[in-house]
């Protein structure tokens, strides 16, 4: 911690455990949560899409998916 407050200038968060039961999430925890989501799905591991536009339907199906795995 002390590197990267000297070193780098950046404040570093850790997060405290989140007790039993529902609570709310920060954006950073959210968005961090779901990109480790979509680097289960083997098509967007890597960067295979030549058009930006493929990869970025893979990513909408990649969320149907987890979406719909969730509903059920």
């Amino acid at each position: 911690m002390k590197f990267i407050d000297e070193t780098l200038g950046l404040v570093l968060h850790i997060s405290t455990k989140i007790k039993d039961g529902w609570a709310v999430l920060s954006k950073p925890l959210v968005v961090e949560r779901t990109f480790a989501w979509l680097g289960r799905f083997r098509r967007l591991s890597k960067d295979f899409e030549i058009l930006t536009g493929t990869a970025e339907n893979r990513i909408r199906i990649a969320m149907l998916k987890k979406t719909l795995a969730n509903c059920g």
